[in-house]
């Protein structure tokens, strides 16, 4: 199938067959596939030949390591993920939504920084008042969160400063600030934290994308300043075990420091100015009137309120 070439009569398409090409793609196996979605083999076997005819490709080919996509199939997959998605939201829309009894699942981004602050409380809230809505929570790039918003990949992403257009809404969740993190018992640990100190010592930096919290380094670099990296880690919870075993210096969020306080690790304040920043909740504004959203919105919004007390 090239392009636009072929065209398909709408009315004479199973769409259940979307959901067995989805299964099939994601499994690569004609077996796994059809218990993935609870049907006979031979059942699948007859979905994968229909969908074969229907979209004039092999969909998935025999090869030495066992059965690969196609280009197409690659081509296809992400269209009928967001398809099989939507139809899933239109079912579980606000006309059928109560909260004791929903199974709906919202997908949302957040770093491990974030979710340590505020899955629990969510999901406390959720064993008492909807336990079966499942939550999908995933980290990707802040500068790609805008996107998944916008093309229904995502429900909500927590984040902060996020440039988004007027199709995106954002309210306020916490306040943070960024300060030093290190072992209790650290030699910096006792007296004031000076900038030649700070400068001096081996420090640990998440990095987990180009842009998240590197405004710190960012504000010594217009000073013709660096700190001393001896290592980078790809997550905020190495962090804790990290410091613990050394004398490595990290610079973390404050909200997050106080929870390493149970870690052994201790904060102090940043030799230099440290500006507030803001954890905020991010969505697309054609939910704002959205019961399911507000709901979920809601959620998250009375947990950080708990925690900003």
């Amino acid at each position: 199938m090239n392009g636009g070439d072929v065209r398909i009569n709408l009315r004479s398409v199973d769409l259940n067959l979307l959901v067995m090409f989805d299964a099939l793609i994601t499994e690569r196996h004609v077996t796994r596939a059809a218990a993935r979605v609870a049907m006979s083999q031979p059942a699948m076997s007859n979905a994968l030949n229909r969908l074969r005819t229907l979209f004039k490709d092999e969909l998935l080919v025999r090869t030495p390591h066992g059965m690969e996509p196609t280009d197409r199939a690659l081509e296809l997959r992400e269209s009928v993920h967001q398809i099989l998605m939507q139809t899933e939201r239109l079912m579980q829309s606000d006309a059928f939504f109560e909260p004791a009894t929903s199974e709906r699942s919202f997908t949302i981004r957040m770093s491990d920084l974030v979710g340590t602050l505020l899955l629990p409380g969510c999901m406390r809230r959720l064993a008492d008042e909807a336990p079966k809505v499942v939550l999908d929570v995933l980290h990707m790039a802040p500068e790609r969160s805008i996107r998944a918003l916008s093309e229904d990949q995502l429900d909500f992403a927590v984040s902060f400063e996020l440039a988004h257009d007027r199709s995106i809404v954002s309210e306020p969740l916490l306040p943070d600030r960024m300060v030093c993190a290190m072992r209790k018992g650290h030699p910096l640990s006792a007296g004031r934290l000076t900038l030649k100190r700070f400068l001096e010592a081996s420090h640990l930096r998440v990095a987990m994308s180009p842009t998240d919290l590197r405004f710190v380094d960012s504000k010594l670099a217009a000073q013709g300043l660096s700190r001393n990296i001896t290592v980078n880690v790809p997550q905020w919870l190495l962090v804790p075990e990290m410091l613990r075993e050394t004398d490595l210096l990290g610079v973390v969020s404050e909200r997050f420091g106080e929870k390493l306080t149970k870690h052994g690790i201790v904060c102090r304040p940043l030799p230099f100015e440290a500006p507030e920043f803001e954890w905020r909740i991010y969505s697309q504004h054609r939910y704002a009137y959205s019961k399911v959203h507000i709901w979920m919105k809601q959620v998250i919004l009375d947990v950080a309120a708990r925690i900003r007390q």
